[in-house]
């Protein structure tokens, strides 16, 4: 009789947010089924940012990310994630403001993540996590709580 060798129940919520996302970023990355936009060596991922990110990796960790946040918060839509990606804009002399971040970045990490099954759009607004995304997250945070 063969050991069914199981995986730890542990969430996303169980590991921390950093290695979660390096790593889901990695997943995406090695599956090869996420799509990039022509525009991503160009894009600014904020109005208040002056260039472009140094990573070449950098749109996978935005949709990890992304997709990280769908799943603590079911409902989010591009509007509450432009405000969670914004920071200070440096306005010179002036003082500075708070500026949101990109919503073309935001929107289209999110196309990528239903193109892909991950998230679906919330009836009662914003997106929400499909069981095979939530089972696929949840697989890479076990793989990750295994490493520690």
């Amino acid at each position: 009789m063969a050991t069914e060798y199981k995986l730890p129940t542990v969430t996303v919520r169980d590991v921390a947010p950093a290695d979660f996302i390096t790593s889901y970023a990695a997943h995406l990355k090695r599956a090869g089924n996420l799509e990039l936009p022509k525009w991503v060596d160009y894009a600014k991922t904020a109005n208040f940012k002056e260039l472009a990110p140094y990573d070449p990796d950098w749109y996978y960790v935005r949709v990890a990310s992304v997709a990280r946040k769908v799943y603590l918060r079911a409902g989010n839509g591009v509007g509450q994630l432009r405000t969670a990606y914004g920071g200070r804009k440096n306005n010179g002399f002036k003082p500075s403001h708070f500026a949101k971040g990109s919503g073309s970045v935001i929107r289209a990490a999110m196309a990528s993540l239903e193109k892909l099954g991950v998230v679906e759009h919330n009836p009662a607004g914003g997106r929400r996590v499909t069981q095979k995304g939530r089972a696929e997250m949840d697989t890479q945070a076990a793989l990750l709580a295994q490493k520690e």
